[in-house]
């Protein structure tokens, strides 16, 4: 696995070991970051269910003013420190090891805002439809927030949660990957 682009282009990172992580492959990960605009202006990046890191740390090389980083796994979350460590980006990342709903309670205690928020739970375990309410009623999400879902292409969701609308959706082999934005009052999206 590497870094795709940006200050830590072509670097390459590891993958936590075993088949309980699936890690976003890089021409799927090109590809989100290509939708989101190819570099991101500054705002803060929210990886749920990390794995690797992968696509946090693309975020930092990207232009993400920073990233936190989610994951259970014990495993996985060495990693993520292990690749952090070897970009050198300790001083833009946080490693939260819990599960998704503590993190953001957490996170909402801490009045943390995020741009972006990228969802890529292993696919039998998905409850993305409540992770994209709590974003909302948590008061976590920036005005102009993109939160992207990686699923399995079959998998279908609401149009509209909340003041998110999914606005674009692309499949890649056996992979989904749905946008949502946030909108204002009113319906228009920022």
């Amino acid at each position: 696995m590497r870094i795709v682009a940006g200050e830590y282009s072509s670097r390459r990172i590891e993958a936590p070991k075993g088949k309980t992580t699936r890690p976003t492959l890089d021409k799927v990960r090109e590809a989100v970051f290509s939708s989101l605009g190819g570099y991101l202006d500054d705002g803060m990046f929210l990886d749920l269910y990390a794995g690797s890191g992968a696509n946090g740390l693309e975020a930092v090389s990207r232009g993400a003013s920073g990233a936190v980083f989610v994951d259970v796994s014990r495993g996985a979350v060495e990693v993520i420190r292990r690749n952090i460590r070897t970009l050198g980006c300790e001083d833009r990342c946080r490693v939260l090891p819990v599960s998704e709903k503590k993190a953001l309670l957490k996170l909402r205690e801490e009045k943390a805002k995020f741009r972006y928020v990228y969802l890529d739970p292993p696919y039998e375990k998905q409850i993305n439809e409540e992770i994209l309410g709590l974003l909302q009623e948590y008061d976590i999400l920036e005005e102009d927030a993109v939160v992207v879902i990686e699923s399995l292409k079959e998998d279908v969701y609401a149009e509209r949660i909340g003041a998110l609308a999914c606005y674009r959706k692309a499949v890649y082999g056996i992979t989904a990957i749905h946008y949502y934005r946030l909108e204002k009052e009113g319906g228009e999206t920022e």
